[in-house]
């Protein structure tokens, strides 16, 4: 008695399965991403153009080509996209101090911190609009609807891009203490700086802000006992 021959190795036929299966879950992850980037570029637009107070979720879903009831697939409300859309502009300002450096590779403290600092101040001097966007978790106006642990995790962010900055003064001879006081009039010095640049104050002292910035950077340097 003879057999038909058997169509193939089931296990061959299971990894083509499975190679099919992951191949369909990475195309709909990448769709995926891609209709929330568009969502995300749509609500940076409205936030920019309307604030958070005038930007709805039907002007989002308006601007991104999809209805309002599509964008609940991607975002549980406005102010988890407000919250995505921080966390990535914190997220990119984190990248530009870490990969501020000084003169050479062998820059001292002092110009570590220089630099660090600097980075902080020209990433939001070069985009007022992020400064905008963050400046509703700068004690300020706070996004009404954000959960304590998105906010606590946003902050989080904000203070890594402060840190080197921090870990520089530290280095050059402040306690951790002295250092975070400092880091914190670093900060508010540059967003003060920033404001009047953005709301054209400045031009009332007749001063240039980043001039204003250096002064200060140079009269931190002077007060510290390394230098």
């Amino acid at each position: 008695m003879s057999y038909g021959k058997v169509n193939g190795n089931p296990e061959k036929r299971c990894r083509k399965g499975a190679t099919a299966a992951e191949t369909r879950a990475a195309r709909e992850s990448t769709l995926n991403q891609a209709r929330r980037s568009l969502i995300l570029d749509a609500a940076r637009s409205a936030f920019f153009e309307l604030g958070l107070d005038g930007a709805s979720l039907r002007e989002i879903a308006k601007r991104a080509g999809y209805t309002p009831g599509a964008i609940y697939s991607y975002f549980a409300n406005l102010e988890e996209i407000y919250g995505a859309l921080l966390g990535e502009s914190l997220e990119r300002l984190n990248q530009v101090v870490e990969a501020a450096k000084g003169w050479s590779d062998s820059s001292s403290a002092t110009e570590l911190l220089r630099a660090k600092a600097e980075a902080f101040y020209v990433f939001y001097r070069e985009n007022p609009k992020e400064l905008d966007l963050g400046f509703y978790l700068f004690d300020g106006m706070k996004p009404r609807g954000l959960t304590p642990e998105l906010n606590h995790e946003l902050n989080e962010q904000l203070l890594a891009a402060l840190q080197p900055v921090q870990l520089q003064l530290e280095a050059l001879g402040l306690s951790t203490e002295q250092a975070v006081i400092e880091t914190s009039a670093v900060f508010a010095h540059i967003v003060g700086v920033l404001i009047l640049k953005n709301t054209g104050r400045s031009r009332l002292f007749k001063q240039n802000p980043d001039q204003l910035f250096e002064r200060y950077m140079d009269s931190l340097v002077r007060r510290l006992p390394a230098t």
